[in-house]
């Protein structure tokens, strides 16, 4: 991927892109601007092998913003989705990163979240030598209860961002502007859990900004593990044995709680 900013334009490159790869893009980012929650990078211009976004000056963060950020995404979430794993409209393919992922059309989250969210990623992850056998066997493991139904609460499909970590929460003169997002229909504690997992700055004032607006359910802090297995599978493909271990301590502590 090569980003370039140029005239007010930010323009990302990817030579030999999938087909549907920054369509993909463009249309998670209208998806949730939809919502009229938390504000998205408005799209220039969507070509084959690149997309061009307004280019957005950053400023520092800070606890007001963040509040305000944190309602704006609750609001994001509760407009909802068709269905767990459904994609934004007029698209099929998704991604997360450069890597594809299922989409699906589930009625119960814990289905689509283990077969379609972190059991994809265990494969190039022992391929690449980041996740031991034995590691994954927890992780299949963990992924079992969850597809059983150990974790499902009813709750319905939210408008997930889906690739939440900081790098994608730009921190404007304007409050905060989302970019790159994996959108699709998921559970609204997935987004929050990848914050936390990467260290969003003010993080407690999102949270207490998304309560103000949609209360969270009662003990979601011990679930951030079970919401963690994802980006931490897809970073254990690809990013370093660490993210190995960290992936099977998710899933023990995951089992821990089934």
């Amino acid at each position: 991927m090569s980003p370039r900013g140029e005239s007010g334009v930010f323009r990302k490159e990817r030579a030999g892109a999938p087909e549907g790869f920054f369509a993909a893009e463009a249309a998670g980012l209208s998806w949730l601007a939809d919502a009229g929650g938390a504000r998205t990078a408005r799209v220039v211009r969507v070509e084959a092998e690149a997309i061009e976004l307004e280019h957005l000056p950053t400023v520092a963060p800070d606890p007001a913003a963040a509040r305000t950020f944190g309602a704006a995404l609750a609001v994001t979430h509760d407009a909802g989705a068709p269905a767990f794993g459904a994609p934004p409209p007029g698209v099929s393919a998704l991604f997360i990163g450069a890597r594809a992922q299922p989409a699906a059309a589930e009625e119960t989250w814990g289905v689509f979240y283990a077969r379609d969210r972190v059991l994809p990623f265990l494969p190039p992850a022992l391929a690449a030598g980041f996740l031991a056998p034995e590691e994954a066997a927890v992780v299949r493991d963990a992924c079992e209860a969850i597809a059983a139904g150990a974790f499902d609460d009813g709750d319905a499909p939210a408008r997930l961002h889906g690739d939440l970590w900081h790098g994608n929460v730009l921190w404007t003169p304007d409050g905060v502007v989302l970019i790159d997002p994996a959108a699709h229909g998921g559970h609204r504690e997935t987004d929050l859990a990848m914050l936390d997992l990467f260290g969003c700055p003010f993080l407690d004032d999102i949270v207490a900004g998304y309560e103000e607006r949609h209360p969270l359910a009662a003990g979601w802090r011990s679930r951030l593990p079970l919401h963690q297995l994802h980006p931490l599978a897809v970073h254990a493909a690809g990013h370093g044995r660490h993210y190995g271990r960290a992936l099977t301590d998710a899933a023990r502590q995951t089992l821990a709680l089934a």
